[in-house]
């Protein structure tokens, strides 16, 4: 995990991105203080399936009932 400074990283930001893209994670700093991360953003791992998550999330039935007047009162 290299640390470079911000005028180094500034004339030298294409070869930081592909440093980062190939999993390199790059450090900028300010003199001797880290300021950011420089990594790759995640890609997505395939389609989003509805209905993957069934039968996880379990909602009771006091989720339904009426809202108390104070709680109520405080939305409006």
């Amino acid at each position: 995990m290299p640390t470079v400074k911000i005028h180094h990283a500034k004339t030298n930001l294409s070869r930081l991105i592909a440093q980062a893209c190939e999993g390199e994670e790059v450090i900028i700093a300010r003199g001797d203080q880290p300021l950011v991360r420089l990594q790759p953003l995640r890609e997505k791992k395939g389609q989003r399936k509805p209905g993957s998550m069934k039968g996880t999330l379990k909602i009771g039935p006091e989720f339904f009932e009426p809202l108390p007047e104070d709680e109520l009162e405080a939305l409006e």
